[in-house]
């Protein structure tokens, strides 16, 4: 089953959302007020309509509730304005009481019955006091949100090692777990500024190719290993897992490359 989608951004470079175009004629960039699971949020289309298999999608989604109007970017450049003030304070609070937590955003939503806080921490934090404290000052509804710093980079977005937009911010919907164990097995260097995205944790695109490496190592040696081909002995000195290839020291001389 297919059903009509529009895409949304709320952040440049962010992902994209997809919502029910609600049947308006919609534009890319148009501006558009749209209802989330967080509240009501001003965005920009960043896709035409289109249809998409249900299975693709998280179901029912949410309505495009109308184009947005000159005095609704107002009203929303005026919550990010408060937010942004609202945050200052938020960390100033959480400095003075030695929370140990990171804020790094704040955001209202657009009708403002929520104000929501995003932050990072090693462990869970008690932060009922602070969000009292927020709410007799905002008098709105405060959501204090822990996330990830693989959360944060997908939320944030950016452009990857690769030249290419993140893949968390991109198309990945869940966080595949990924292994030292899956650069070692491919023969990548072990080295941090390589093998880590910007997020700091180990780049999710290790686990792309990391079966297809199992499988056709398989039917390779192992590096140390006394093979015998066509009557000829040697040790494994290196095996090239994409051309299928291997390399033994007949001698301190010689050495053969063996294609599969």
């Amino acid at each position: 089953m297919e059903v009509d989608v529009v895409g949304i951004k709320f952040l440049s470079g962010g992902r994209i959302y997809y919502f029910s175009p609600n049947d308006l004629k919609l534009d890319i960039d148009d501006y558009v007020i749209v209802e989330t699971e967080y509240g009501i949020q001003l965005g920009v289309v960043a896709s035409s309509v289109e249809k998409k298999k249900s299975k693709d999608l998280f179901l029912p989604s949410k309505n495009v509730i109308r184009i947005a109007t000159k005095k609704d970017a107002s009203i929303n450049q005026k919550n990010i304005l408060d937010a942004k003030e609202a945050l200052v304070y938020a960390k100033k609070i959480v400095e003075e009481n030695e929370i140990d937590m990171k804020l790094f955003d704040a955001e209202y939503s657009f009708d403002r019955k929520k104000l929501t806080f995003k932050f990072i921490a090693d462990e869970r934090v008690d932060f009922r006091e602070l969000a009292k404290e927020l709410a007799s000052k905002y008098k709105t509804r405060i959501e204090l949100r822990q996330i990830g710093v693989r959360d944060k980079a997908k939320e944030i977005g950016g452009v990857g090692p690769c030249g290419r937009k993140l893949c968390c911010s991109d198309f990945l919907k869940t966080f595949d777990s990924v292994s030292i164990n899956m650069a070692k097995n491919q023969g990548i260097a072990l080295n941090p500024t390589k093998i880590n995205g910007l997020c700091g944790r180990l780049l999710c695109c290790l686990g792309y190719e990391d079966e297809t490496y199992s499988y056709y190592k398989k039917k390779l040696p192992k590096v140390g290993e006394m093979v015998e081909k066509d009557g000829v002995k040697g040790r494994v000195t290196e095996i090239n897992v994409l051309n299928q290839s291997y390399k033994i020291a007949i001698s301190d001389n010689e050495i053969m490359e063996i294609k599969v």
